[in-house]
């Protein structure tokens, strides 16, 4: 009887949901008064909210209660790439992408075709790249501060497998990883499909919060730690050289792994350099070429201690079996004859006016970003949805992100994520008006 009771309540507030009859953003009773509206106990109140939000059709906030999300909308705006509707402006994904590139991309596919051993490239490439070309991706990496021998860096496809490989071959289910409140979707994704325990601890000004991860560790065996020292994504910071320092020892003194990422580290000028500088031995460093050159340029670069290279290597080959040698050899070519080193200063340049452009259109809005970054996080007012913006954005044509694809708490903030880098300046323009006339105090 118990179970039929409950799941009748499910069903109601379901039906009532998907018909309209309950709006996106209308606040649900609180547990308390759902038990004396329905007879029933505190336990089966609990468990019809839960389900609910399993099903995607309610948001529970701590603190602030339970509302109705708007099921027009894919869940958590972010996690995964949607086809967008035509004429529509995306604010999603970052692809930064600059004039003249596809010539670039000709000039660099000619190149190819003349070179004199075009037969190695039709043979797949060992795990982690060839002698030479690791050789090279070590080089470009002395452009984030780190001075590595080739035998120390591997050539994955991107960024994102280089994650994978790294959790694949380092961490097992039920290991504690560290992250912040607020993080890159695809980490936080990953560490669910491990089924990694991931605590999560709140910002500290925008930055990992070294105080909190002291007690944790003094609590909990932590196993590792996934951090964005530079150009944190999304909040846009930057860890200052004593704050890495502080991780670096934390690392030393409890014996956890650091997972570095520093896929938008290019974007700052002056860098600081990478933790791996501070902890060498309990560092994997990421890196990529999708942001600073293109996304459909598959090429990640993870640089690791020597202890732990033969792991990876094996989880490349389990994963992947290798990088695709004609990507690679694009990628060397383009590093070897400046083009990389080229975009990444034009880039920043790139970043900078879209930002400039963005705090403008955004003045009356509450916006934390970076001068350098290709995104921006705004907050909204208090009693603002970000479902019910993002909803109505939609409907105007402009695509954006609400907290909850970056949320790896137990609660997502009432805010938006902008990405700034895939469209054209005055398209870019036209979007952020929208959203600051929806978003202002």
């Amino acid at each position: 009887m118990a179970l039929a009771r409950y799941k009748s309540i499910v069903d109601d507030y379901a039906t009532r949901i998907r018909s309209g009859k309950l709006r996106p953003g209308a606040q649900l009773p609180t547990l308390r008064k759902l038990m004396q509206e329905r007879g029933i106990a505190l336990a089966t109140a609990s468990r019809v909210y839960t389900e609910l939000e399993t099903h995607g059709l309610v948001a529970c906030e701590m603190g602030r209660g339970t509302f109705v999300r708007d099921t027009s909308l894919p869940r958590g705006l972010g996690l995964e790439q949607q086809t967008l509707q035509s004429g529509a402006v995306d604010l999603i994904f970052n692809y930064p992408c600059l004039p003249g590139q596809d010539e670039m991309l000709r000039e660099g596919l000619r190149c190819i075709a003349s070179s004199g051993d075009l037969d190695a490239l039709l043979h797949a490439a060992p795990q982690g790249g060839r002698p030479h070309e690791r050789q090279i991706t070590a080089r470009h990496l002395r452009n984030r501060g780190l001075r590595l021998p080739a035998e120390q860096v591997l050539i994955v496809n991107g960024a994102q497998q280089a994650l994978a490989v790294t959790v694949q071959a380092l961490l097992a289910p039920g290991d504690i990883l560290v992250m912040d409140a607020l993080t890159f979707p695809g980490m936080k994704t990953l560490a669910q499909s491990s089924r990694l325990d991931v605590e999560a601890l709140p910002l500290a000004e925008g930055k990992l919060n070294l105080p909190a991860l002291a007690a944790l560790c003094k609590r909990r065996p932590v196993r590792a730690v996934y951090v964005m020292p530079t150009m944190h994504n999304p909040m846009g910071t930057v860890m200052t050289d004593a704050e890495r320092r502080q991780l670096a020892q934390l690392a030393q003194k409890h014996q956890f792994l650091i997972i570095e990422d520093g896929a938008y580290a290019f974007l700052a000028e002056p860098a600081p350099k990478p933790v791996f500088c501070y902890a060498p031995e309990q560092t994997v460093y990421i890196s990529g070429l999708s942001k600073s050159v293109a996304s459909g340029l598959r090429i990640g670069m993870l640089a690791a201690p020597p202890v732990l290279i033969p792991a990876l290597e094996t989880a490349i080959r389990v994963t992947s079996g290798n990088t695709p040698s004609l990507m690679i050899a694009l990628a060397c070519l383009w590093i070897e004859s400046g083009v990389v080193d080229e975009l990444e200063v034009r880039k920043r340049k790139d970043a900078r006016q879209r930002q400039r452009l963005a705090r403008t259109i955004l003045q009356s809005c509450d916006v934390r970003s970076h001068p350098s970054s290709y995104y921006a996080w705004l907050s909204l007012s208090e009693g603002v949805r970000a479902e019910q913006i993002t909803a109505e954005l939609a409907k105007q044509g402009v695509m954006v992100s609400t907290a909850d694809a970056f949320s790896a708490g137990t609660s997502a903030p009432q805010a938006l994520r902008l990405a700034l880098g895939s469209i054209p300046l005055d398209s870019l323009a036209n979007a952020l008006r929208k959203v600051q006339l929806l978003c202002s105090y």
